[in-house]
């Protein structure tokens, strides 16, 4: 029996990838601030807060109980937030830091010892926008992924001294209670943002479009299924990215700012 950790796993891309991983030879430990009312065969849920060491504790003896081991620990946990870099409050620019970064670094930090017993891989999902230049009023969101995604990258040059594989997934948008929190979050802003009245409203707009392509999170919970049976993963892998995005990217950010001026004003 192989087992496996994830996190943000009661709904979505989790929830998605723990079903996958149960029905395929795995024993998983669901582990969210929440349990999901559906009991699968396989999956033990295990209430875990990732911005409270104490919980992630808590959950290292209950799982330990079970194994000594772990041959997979994946991160899905996770928010997002769209504001302004000058309106958004302290308190908000901590608590997104403090549950998409810090989050990740307590799990691994806590469970390494399992990790390292069970040489297991480590699978980190940022986001398309990790790679990019940063858009507006989505930045305190991009800004959390691009240091995960950092964070990420530092964790497999020094873990890959030991033998043990970090991979990180970079998706797009996806089909998950996130994506229609980004909806939430941007009328939030609309409302109330002092400064960026009529902007917001016209890059919500673009941002509904962009949205309709999302996929289903079963196709995420096939390629974690993928890497997990590869003897020699890459260390990297990018899932239904934006074209638009990858094209704009390319721009110098003086001109990118000026198509944002445009398409905006």
């Amino acid at each position: 029996m192989k087992f496996a950790l994830i996190t943000g796993a009661a709904n979505g891309m989790g929830r998605a990838t723990a079903i996958k991983l149960a029905q395929n030879g795995y024993y998983v430990f669901s582990c969210d601030i929440q349990k999901n009312l559906e009991e699968i065969e396989n999956i033990q849920q295990i209430i875990m807060d990732v911005t409270d060491t104490k919980s992630i504790e808590n959950a290292f003896k209950i799982i330990n109980k079970k194994t000594n081991k772990l041959d997979a620990v994946i991160h899905f946990a996770g928010i997002i937030m769209m504001n302004s870099l000058i309106e958004i409050s302290e308190e908000d620019f901590t608590k997104i830091f403090n549950i998409n970064v810090f989050g990740v670094f307590r799990v691994n930090k806590i469970f390494f010892p399992l990790i390292q017993e069970g040489k297991g891989k480590i699978i980190i999902t940022t986001s398309e926008l990790a790679p990019n230049k940063i858009l507006p009023f989505n930045a305190i969101y991009s800004i959390s992924k691009k240091s995960l995604d950092a964070y990420a990258q530092g964790l497999t040059m020094e873990l890959g001294l030991l033998d043990i594989p970090v991979i990180t997934i970079r998706p797009g948008a996806v089909e998950t209670n996130i994506l229609n929190a980004s909806n939430s979050e941007m009328n939030a802003l609309n409302t109330n943002t002092t400064l960026y009245k009529n902007t917001v409203t016209k890059f919500k707009n673009i941002v509904d479009k962009e949205q309709g392509k999302a996929i289903p999170p079963i196709k995420i919970a096939d390629l974690v299924f993928k890497i997990l049976n590869k003897k020699r993963p890459k260390h990297i892998y990018s899932k239904n990215v934006s074209k638009k995005l990858k094209l704009l990217n390319i721009l110098p950010t003086k001109l990118q700012l000026k198509v944002y001026k445009t398409i905006l004003k």
